[in-house]
């Protein structure tokens, strides 16, 4: 018999444990059955022979001569690779002629050709079949098979993250290749057929040669399904010398940067976040998510690798299975579910995880948020997908929080304020600024309509480093203050405000209704959110501050940088976030409008045009001069290859050096054609009003923004008669031309006019190569007159008098290309 005291311990032992029992178990990371098959997985048993076997994945073919393929074991009843030893070739004839450029400057060849001896092969599609049918019989086990298979996996997990950091922009190639067993492990666990298809291949020429056939987009160049990477161990760098849409695509004309061949979209997120004073970030993460195909049961998403994932539930809280690996090999974030979905079917579940490193404490009260785009579990499409967010920040008292979208309101209890967020509009992308700010606001436009509120936030005191800097100059008898950044909040405020309601005019009203200028810590680069502006710290200090820390005008290219830093970020609300962008072929649009948007800004703000000039002046130096490799980024590749320009043979400057300037330039060119003495940029302004409103909230491609300018082209602008601007988008957008012009002009008085005689010279294009060049009159009292276009193209020369009548001041100088209106060299 028990005791009183007995039974009720047993009484409240029961209770518990059956308390216990009704709870859903967590589950452990990487605990599904399935993936630890696939992560363990080497080849068994079966080895066949093959001889002259062909097998052409979409432009590339291999020609397994002669060797022995060993398979791996099945998984959930599929074969999911081979390991090959013998000798074969790769053979890749790229279907677009930009990739057949780019081959040329990498491999002096416009196809692509490496001879193995070892290959590794993961698959998902009919190659096990397509392999057993071509065998010429058994072959014979050899510990090689597993050998170059384990080390495939020591390579890949080993090599996930840390590669070349190519600019502090948003534009980096993160790591070399993702997790491969997640990715297979999407299709094993559906019930539809896969197509994915990678070979590791062991070149003559490239040790570490990898070909991805992948229909949701192969891994950093999605949406484009097939890529060649290679690694290059000398330098530990990775290179992409090929990607594109499967060839059948642009053989009927629909290969375009704005396919949605993803599996899933997310729709909504609620983000419940904790932000320690050591920077520790905690969240749980409510995601809902639509399937767009059948047969989806594996959310692949993007999550920051020091982000520790504790616990994933379903809608109903029942437990899912999760994979995150360590954060130093391979760590792509996946979540199971329960079902798999078909298309359109929805599914929720909440993702619980914390980590430091993720925001950067720098002390006196400011906070670095070093994970900018994968804070929160996210898709990564780039810019290109919208979606809604709900998000609650818990953060220590006395702090502020500003984030994107509108703040519904803070409450404080104990040692935590609470900051609710909600976005009105879905956004590209979630983040978030904290510290202890001082705050300037203005606001423009009707507040009985539409009216934009522009926030200015600087840190009350600055990080720990910049006080100690002040210290230490002061110790050295050069005062610089105590390089605060409040005494500038003013002045970045009022660029800010201006920028954004010259582009208003320029390009259309935002769906935003407020903007944040936020002060960072961080000195050399900008970024911009959908409503929240980050800004180097070293922006806010004066032209003093800056020359003594070695960044002031010196020279053209500091000058320039920090003349337009603030216009620059503060046109991405228009360009990446109002309109986005969901490939890195048209990530263009974003840096170069943004570039081209900061020039307009000089000419609106500047009393003589000086400023302006000089900024198309460091651009075209920019694009011309040769880099350390021998290389002009002008002639690399066109700049519809984004990021993928820079690499280890043509040098790691080429994207920001390219894309930057080389987007603003056609921008610029087209604005230039488009003005007019009567109307000035009227034709210009109605072509960006109509491409914002148009793609508002939305990504958009090259294709969408040239039909825009072909529906407001002007006739001048119509060079092959057809009312489609192909001429300029083939030589300038698709193409690396680059023309070059000799001038002589002369202007002689005739009674009370002129006669200006010119001649004009093309040369270093193609036949087909159209342009038109603006010629201009300098007067001797200051006025410049833009006095014709000369149309032109191939090696035609423009030799022609024209008589005009008496002018405002004699004519000093006939000069064409003033304001640097064409992209082009001169002699």
């Amino acid at each position: 018999m028990l005791s009183r005291a007995q039974r009720s311990s047993f009484a409240i032992l029961f209770l518990v444990t059956t308390g216990l029992a009704s709870l859903p178990a967590q589950r452990a990371p990487n605990s599904n059955s399935v993936y630890q098959q696939l992560r363990s997985l080497l080849p068994g048993g079966e080895v066949i022979t093959v001889k002259d076997l062909v097998i052409k994945r979409d432009a590339a073919t291999f020609t397994f001569q002669n060797g022995s393929f060993a398979f791996y074991g099945p998984v959930n009843g599929k074969i999911t690779g081979a390991v090959f030893i013998g000798q074969g070739h790769l053979h890749i004839t790229p279907p677009a002629q930009e990739e057949r450029h780019n081959l040329s400057v990498l491999m002096h060849s416009e196809e692509f050709d490496e001879d193995f001896d070892r290959a590794v092969l993961r698959f998902t599609d009919s190659a096990a079949e397509e392999l057993r049918q071509a065998s010429t019989g058994p072959g014979q086990p050899d510990s090689d098979f597993s050998r170059d298979a384990q080390d495939l996996q020591t390579f890949l997990r080993h090599h996930a993250e840390g590669s070349h950091v190519v600019s502090t922009g948003t534009a980096y190639f993160k790591r070399f290749y993702g997790n491969v067993d997640l990715r297979i492990l999407e299709d094993v666990l559906s019930p539809a057929p896969g197509g994915y298809f990678m070979a590791a291949i062991r070149g003559h020429k490239h040790a570490r040669l990898f070909f991805v056939l992948d229909p949701h987009g192969a891994d950093q160049v999605a949406p484009e399904e097939v890529a060649l990477f290679y690694w290059d161990s000398s330098d530990e760098t990775e290179a992409i010398p090929l990607a594109f849409h499967r060839a059948a695509e642009y053989a009927d004309d629909v290969a375009r940067g704005n396919e949605h061949n993803e599996a899933y979209r997310i729709l909504h997120e609620n983000l419940d976040v904790t932000i320690e004073r050591n920077g520790l970030l905690s969240c749980e993460s409510t995601v809902q998510v639509r399937a767009e195909q059948d047969g989806v049961a594996v959310i692949p998403l993007d999550l920051y690798p020091s982000l520790r994932v504790s616990q994933v539930t379903a809608g109903d809280s029942s437990p899912l299975d999760w994979i995150q690996e360590k954060k130093d090999e391979d760590p792509d974030f996946g979540v199971v579910l329960a079902t798999p979905l078909n298309r359109g079917g929805t599914a929720t579940f909440k993702v619980t995880y914390s980590g430091h490193d993720v925001v950067m404490n720098t002390g006196n009260d400011n906070y670095y948020p070093v994970a900018r785009e994968d804070w929160y579990p996210n898709s990564s499409q780039g810019l290109g997908d919208y979606a809604t967010y709900q998000m609650r920040f818990h953060i220590p008292k006395g702090l502020q929080i500003i984030a994107t979208g509108t703040r519904l309101g803070d409450t404080t209890e104990g040692k935590f304020t609470t900051s609710e967020w909600t976005t009105e509009t879905p956004l590209p992308v979630a983040g978030f600024s904290l510290g202890d700010f001082k705050m300037r606001e203005a606001k423009f436009g009707n507040p009985l309509s539409v009216q934009l509120t522009v926030d200015a936030y600087a840190n009350t005191r600055p990080p720990t480093e910049y006080e100690a800097l002040a210290q230490q100059m002061q110790d050295a008898g050069e005062s610089l203050g105590s390089l605060g950044t409040t005494p500038m909040l003013a002045n970045e405020l009022g660029q800010g405000a201006t920028a954004a309601q010259i582009y208003t005019n320029y390009f259309g009203q935002l769906p935003f209704p407020h903007i944040a200028l936020m002060q960072q810590s961080a000195c050399d680069y900008g970024q911009s959110w959908p409503m929240l502006v980050y800004l180097p710290i070293c922006g806010f200090f004066d032209t003093t501050q800056q020359h003594f820390l070695g960044l002031g005008g010196e020279n053209l290219t500091d000058h320039m940088y920090w003349q337009v830093v603030t216009p620059h970020e503060v046109a991405h609300q228009w360009w990446g976030q109002t309109v986005g962008f969901r490939s890195y072929r048209d990530q263009w649009m974003s840096e170069g409008f943004a570039d081209a948007s900061a020039s307009i800004f000089l000419q609106a703000t500047r009393s003589k045009p000086d400023d302006f000039i000089h900024f198309w002046e460091e651009e075209h130096r920019l694009l011309t001069e040769k880099n350390a490799f021998g290389f002009r980024p002008v002639d690399v590749g066109p700049l519809t290859m984004g990021i993928r320009l820079s690499s280890p043979k043509a040098g790691w400057n080429i994207y920001q050096d390219l894309v930057y300037p080389k987007g603003a330039y056609i921008l610029h060119m087209i604005r230039m054609m488009m003005w007019s003495p009567k109307d000035g940029d009227a034709r210009f302004k109605a072509t960006m009003h109509d491409f914002v409103s148009t793609y508002q909230l939305q990504a958009a491609t090259t294709e969408d923004f040239k039909a825009i300018v072909e529906k407001y082209m002007s006739p001048e602008m119509d060079l092959e008669g057809n009312h489609r601007m192909d001429w300029f988008f083939r030589e300038y957008v698709y193409g690396t031309d680059l023309p070059n012009y000799h001038f002589q002009g002369e202007a002689t008085p005739q009674g009370d006019g002129w006669s200006v005689h010119i001649v004009l010279a093309e040369s270093g294009v193609p036949e087909s190569f159209h342009m038109m060049v603006p010629i201009y009159l300098e007067l001797v009292d200051g006025n410049i007159v833009h006095l014709a276009n000369a149309n032109i193209h191939g090696d035609y020369t423009v030799d022609q008098t024209v008589v005009l009548p008496k002018l405002s001041s004699a004519i000093k100088k006939v000069s064409i290309n003033h304001f640097y209106d064409v992209l082009c060299t001169e002699n």
